[in-house]
């Protein structure tokens, strides 16, 4: 806006003079203005003294600061939320932010860093990852990519071993950063119908259940796996793989895993022919063993082992593809082995179940030297 050559105390003077009588004409001659604009300076300075014309100028020198700093404000509102969604606490989201703020709208990086609130000495140096921080990014990779179906919890008990001092939050981070989310299944729909509760077994080889599980070699043979866990520990009792498994067949497995870890006291099972012949009948009942049979149509009454048969699917069966039976058993012993052994199981206090069946059987084996003594004493 161009500014006039004349001050408000010179217009306001201009002015007195017609007041005082002084042809118009006469005082533009001499001021060396035209009439238009003295007549302009009457309409807004007309009745005015000099003070009153100071003031006036204040205020719209005043109002011209208010509106600028208003624009610039709702500039800054705008660019701010073209770049945040909300707001951000970690510093390196303020980084980001920074850096678009510079690059879409033209921002200074002085005043880019002063909307987000983070300093430019923060900005330009972002902090370098130690050499513990980067083997540790390596390290929950690997176990990720060994495990896909590992969410970051069960990374974290993995790692953990190896880094004793890692917080989950930390491992979180790393694990968020690398993209290694788990894709979450989709939800079955099931009718409603009547449940009936699950027993909840209190010691080791309580309860074992059993289930079958098929799966085929690379040339199209179908292959059958007897799944057996223990309902206490959550532990792998074994897994035969074979092309096919009759009650026979059950009976000798079961004989055969007893002989290390004796006979339970019940079975569950599902009303398979397998489990439903005399020859296995007999068996339990031989053994003095309780035969639990699930209603049909009824699998989430026997929901351990389905828990166990779905995990056996997810990271062995469905990460491998066999070429023959030899492969196939090899694969699933070596599986069933991690499973036992290294992988932790968030139900027992993620710890690997042969370690929690260990715990527990030392725990009951120092119960009963306690309790002997005074038995004897009664006696």
């Amino acid at each position: 806006m161009r500014k006039s050559k004349f001050t408000e105390e010179q217009i306001i003077g201009f002015l007195k003079q017609a007041e005082a009588g002084m042809a118009v004409a006469e005082i533009c001659r001499k001021g060396g203005f035209s009439d238009a604009t003295f007549y302009k300076w009457r309409a807004k300075f007309g009745g005015m003294e000099a003070s009153d014309a100071r003031r006036l100028r204040e205020l719209e020198e005043e109002n011209s600061r208010l509106k600028k700093l208003l624009a610039e404000a709702h500039l800054d509102m705008h660019a701010l939320k073209s770049v945040l969604g909300v707001k951000p606490l970690a510093p390196q989201v303020r980084r980001e932010a920074i850096g678009r703020l510079v690059r879409e709208h033209g921002l200074s990086e002085r005043r880019a860093c002063r909307l987000v609130g983070l300093s430019r000495d923060s900005y330009r140096h972002p902090p370098q990852p130690s050499a513990q921080e980067e083997a540790l990014r390596q390290e929950i990779v690997a176990v990720a990519h060994q495990r896909r179906r590992f969410g970051y919890r069960r990374v974290h008990d993995m790692v953990r071993r190896q880094f004793p001092g890692v917080n989950h939050k930390r491992v979180y981070r790393l694990y968020r950063a690398a993209n290694l989310a788990v894709k979450k299944r989709r939800k079955v729909r099931r009718p409603l119908s009547e449940r009936l509760p699950l027993g909840v077994a209190t010691r080791v080889n309580e309860v074992w259940s059993m289930d079958f599980v098929s799966d085929s070699l690379a040339n199209g043979r179908r292959l059958k796996c007897l799944t057996v866990a223990d309902d206490f520990s959550h532990e792998a009792v074994d897994i035969a793989v074979d092309f096919g498994i009759s009650g026979q067949y059950v009976i000798r497995l079961l004989d055969q895993a007893a002989r290390f870890r004796g006979y339970p006291k019940a079975v569950r099972t599902d009303n398979g022919p397998e489990f439903t012949r005399r020859a296995f009948i007999a068996w339990t009942q031989a053994h003095g063993i309780e035969h639990l049979l699930i209603q049909p149509g009824r699998p989430m009454q026997n929901g351990y082992i389905e828990s166990f048969n779905g995990r056996f699917r997810d990271e062995c069966l469905n990460e491998h593809w066999f070429e023959n039976l030899q492969q196939a058993r090899q694969v699933i012993a070596a599986w069933r082995r991690d499973y036992n052994e290294v992988r932790p199981h968030g139900s027992i206090g993620r710890v690997p179940p042969a370690q929690f069946a260990e715990q527990h059987r030392r725990h009951a084996g120092d119960a009963a030297r306690h309790l002997t003594p005074a038995s004897n004493e009664i006696q």
